[in-house]
Order: structure tokens, then sequence, then C-alpha cells
């Protein structure tokens, strides 16, 4: 076994086809899992980012072993990959409204994949498959723990527009006691309107206050104060 495992780590054709191999299935079972999500970077993505990972590695081991490369860095191309992958991560984080965030695991779960590409690449296959273990333990299980509490508890955020400043201080002391708001900020009026005053807040929802979104806008549009209520974004 000691012996197989040496020679996996050795610079030729088949382990180089082994560990690009490797690369593309652990990649593809990590994008498996954000696919189903429907998220931005899925199977694909997930698979041609550790792949490439795994290969910047080996051409630097290629540069040296190979090509005789004198003071050549092997993994000086991978450092540059861990770097880079980030911008490839902003395109999977998105902005949806004020108070929530979507894409921050995928981003993670890339940059994640590339690291575990780059050990592949390197011959590490301890350290591989350990990560890769822990990444799908994380994004499959965890996952689904997450959002079994998230739904307990969730926050959303409201944006009101008031007819002058008089009833500032009443609208806040409401929100206050009827939806326990916090974050409340007076704003200038999104709607130009002379006069008018803004008021933004954030509510949460949980077991103990069950609040919903379409019924707190309902019920702040009937206050005489209120101009208009909506989901501030």
């Amino acid at each position: 076994m000691d012996a197989f495992v040496e020679y996996l780590r050795d610079f030729n054709i088949v382990t180089i086809i082994v560990r690009l191999v490797l690369a593309a299935l652990f990649g593809g079972v990590i994008g498996l899992e954000r696919g189903r999500q429907r998220r931005a970077a899925g199977l694909r993505t997930h698979i041609l980012v550790c792949i490439g990972a795994a290969l910047t590695a080996t051409v630097g081991f290629f540069a040296r072993d190979v090509l005789g490369t004198v003071g050549t860095d092997p993994l000086r191309i991978s450092a540059q990959v861990i770097s880079g992958i980030g911008f490839l991560g902003v395109g999977t984080i998105l902005l949806k409204g004020r108070f929530q965030i979507t894409g921050l695991t995928t981003a993670a779960g890339l940059w994640v994949t590339a690291a575990i590409g780059i050990a592949l690449g390197a011959g590490f296959y301890e350290g591989a498959l350990v990560a890769f273990l822990v990444t799908v333990i994380t994004v499959m299980l965890l996952h689904k723990i997450e959002r079994t509490v998230n739904d307990h508890h969730s926050s959303f955020g409201v944006y009101m527009e008031l007819k002058g400043d008089a009833s500032v201080r009443e609208c806040v002391e409401l929100l206050k006691e009827k939806y326990r708001a916090h974050d409340i900020q007076v704003t200038l009026p999104r709607s130009g309107t002379a006069g008018n005053v803004g008021i933004e807040a954030s509510i949460s929802s949980s077991r103990t206050l069950k609040v919903e979104l379409d019924e707190t806008l309902a019920y702040l549009d009937t206050l005489d104060y209120v101009v208009f209520a909506i989901e501030s974004i």
C-alpha cells in the first residue's frame, strides 16, 4: 500500500491523469450540491475550477522536474490561484435587499475547491481527501441544519415614508413595541416629495414573534401618517 501511494506521488503521465481525474470528481461532487440549490456556480464551474487549480500545481512540478528550471518554486503559479479565485467568487455573491446577501457559501466553496485542486495537483492526496469530505459534509448536511435554524429566525427590512416629521417619534415607538424593530434610521424621502420623511428598519421573525412581510407592510399602509410602506432594498 505504501509503495502504491509513493508511486502516485511520482511525477509521470499516469499520476498526472489520476490527479486531474480526481480533481474533476471532487469538484463535481461539491458543485453538484450547489447546482441543486440553483446557484450561479454549479457542477461544471466547480469541476473546471478544481481541474484548473490541479493543473497549475502540475505545471509547477513539470517546470522543475522535467524542464529542469533552476530555482523554480513549483507552487508559485498555484499561489496566484488562491488570490485570483476571489474574482470568480465575487460573481456569485448577490445582494437581495438591504439585509440579505446570498452566494457567500458558493464563493467560499469555489475557493476551497481550488485549494483541493492544488493539493491534488501536488500529490497531497490525504489532505485533499479530508478537505473534500469535510466540504461535502458542510455544504450538504450542515446546510439542512442551517436552513432549519433560519426558518425559525429570519429578518427583513422595511421602508416607510411619512407625511412630515410630526409622527416620526410615534412611528419609531410603534416599530419597537409591535415588531421589536432594530437598526431604525430616519432618512430623506425616496420619493423626493418635499416635507416627507423616510424611515428604514429591520424586523426580525422568530418562533416567539412570527412576523410576515406582507402583513407588516399592509398594516403600516393603513396608518394615517404613512404615505407608503415597502420592503427595504
